[in-house]
């Protein structure tokens, strides 16, 4: 690590030539081109916040004028496939907590100590807001007290800047926030340091309720003398912030299947705007003898009749709608399955594979819904290992011993749903072809495999089967 002092922020990129418009010029192009539409949409529907929630319903006057129909019936039913689908793959990746370990012998307690227990709880956050808005970011950083953590930039506040040449490495980042009171903050952030800017009515300024601005990334040392430091050292260039992408193209889930949401949210609103407007009956009267409509209406709920003329063509006439609900319940299913299908999920509610379905069956109903799981995977792994080299960096800073993040592994626990009978008898079938250790680790019923061995050994020792008590006879004859 090398000490940086706190200067003026160089050139937002440094390919930007000596004549090129001001940094705060450029940042504001930034936030400008950022565009936050899908993410903010891909929120709304997660909370159900679905479009039919802004219907209007319209109506003409007698002069041809459009207006709000206050009186319509106007349900807005919005449905939860999205939120479903999403929650889905977060339980399914990483539902269980995920599994660090290392490639050499070293022990890596450090790191996952400095992780702490709410990273698992931080994965699933990550997880579900890729999902939602396409990307999110985390930010580490040393803290005040000189220990390593880190935090959840939202995708709406994270503006990447990325060399021109390749789009592939991070050379700077705006972090560009509203507080609780309205005011906008900024932060640029390059690979030494960051600087602090405000959005006023004046245009974009610099912070002055820093002292020191701009800041190197973190300091550290003694409380009397500590320094500035940059993360980044020699033959790295880091910018503290890490890209969680949900797939190569950075789009949420809800692009594939939001149109079919959409139709869905419009029928069954509809439909049950027409059965609540066919409960009330419409009554043709024929030679009503009246002026009023309204007097004929009133007469019939208090009199149960109307008087009409004594013309043979005279009388009332009762009509209720009927609705096509047959047509309509068929409509939604193929909706509901277009759905589930561009949407890649598991429909729990379908009945093709009968009440106890095989591994097999599992695996394939499972499998539009691994095959989303693993793109968001390995753009996970990608991230995970840049985080861990900050991981590393750090216990190296405080003296915890030195780690190569190259050597650091991930593995996801996906949860499946399994036949429980079946890998019972699949397991019993493999002993003594397989090692104790892989059938245990593969019984449904195994939480910990060391701790489930462990327990193996104390029972052979506490209660020797017949076998053993066989051998032992024989050795003892012998």
């Amino acid at each position: 690590m090398y000490p940086s002092s706190p200067t003026h922020t160089e050139e937002l990129i440094q390919m930007i030539k000596s004549n090129s418009p001001k940094t705060v010029d450029i940042i504001k192009e930034y936030i400008e081109n950022h565009d936050t539409k899908a993410m903010d949409e891909g929120i709304k529907y997660y909370y159900k916040e679905n479009d039919i929630t802004d219907r209007v319903i319209y109506k003409y006057d007698n002069a041809g004028n459009k207006l709000i129909d206050h009186e319509a019936t106007n349900n807005k039913l919005a449905s939860g496939y999205h939120k479903l689908l999403v929650d889905q793959k977060t339980s399914y990746l990483v539902g269980e907590p995920l599994t660090i370990s290392s490639k050499s012998d070293k022990d890596i307690e450090p790191i996952t100590e400095t992780l702490g227990d709410e990273f698992n709880d931080t994965l699933p956050e990550l997880v579900t807001a890729a999902s939602n808005k396409g990307r999110e970011w985390l930010h580490p950083y040393i803290d005040t007290n000189g220990e390593f953590d880190y935090i959840i930039i939202p995708a709406q506040e994270g503006i990447p800047i990325y060399d021109n040449t390749k789009r592939k490495s991070l050379i700077g980042f705006i972090r560009y926030y509203e507080l609780d009171d309205g005011t906008k903050k900024i932060e640029l952030w390059d690979d030494k340091q960051v600087t602090f800017y405000e959005e006023t009515d004046q245009g974009i300024v610099m912070d002055v309720s820093y002292e020191d601005n701009p800041q190197p990334h973190f300091y550290y040392g003694p409380e009397d003398n500590k320094k500035g430091y940059s993360w980044s050292k020699e033959g790295k260039k880091a910018v503290p912030f890490i890209e969680f992408a949900n797939n190569s193209k950075r789009v949420n889930d809800l692009l594939f299947y939001k149109d079919f949401i959409d139709a869905t949210d419009n029928i069954i609103s509809d439909t049950t705007n027409t059965i609540e407007d066919v409960q009330q009956f419409l009554y043709v009267i024929r030679g009503y003898e009246g002026q009023d409509i309204a007097e004929a209406v009133t007469n019939f709920k208090r009199f149960k009749g109307v008087a009409v003329s004594s013309d043979e063509n005279s009388g009332v006439d009762i009509l209720q709608g009927e609705v096509p609900m047959q047509s309509i319940s068929t409509h939604l299913d193929r909706m509901k399955d277009d759905i589930f299908q561009f949407g890649q999920g598991v429909d729990i509610s379908s009945d093709k594979y009968g009440n106890s379905p095989s591994g097999i069956a599992l695996k394939f109903l499972f499998s539009l819904l691994d095959m989303k799981a693993s793109v968001l995977e390995r753009k996970f792994e990608k991230g995970l290992r840049e985080f861990i080299w900050y991981v590393c960096e750090y216990l190296e800073i405080s003296g915890q011993g030195t780690y190569d993040y190259k050597n650091i592994e991930f593995v996801f626990n996906k949860s499946m749903l399994m036949n429980e009978l079946e890998q019972v008898t699949i397991a019993q079938q493999s002993l003594g072809v397989i090692s104790q250790e892989t059938i245990v680790a593969n019984h449904p019923w195994t939480t910990n495999v060391q701790q489930e061995l462990d327990r193996l050994e104390e029972a052979k020792s506490a209660y020797p089967s017949v076998e053993d008590d066989e051998e032992l006879e024989e050795d003892e004859e012998e």
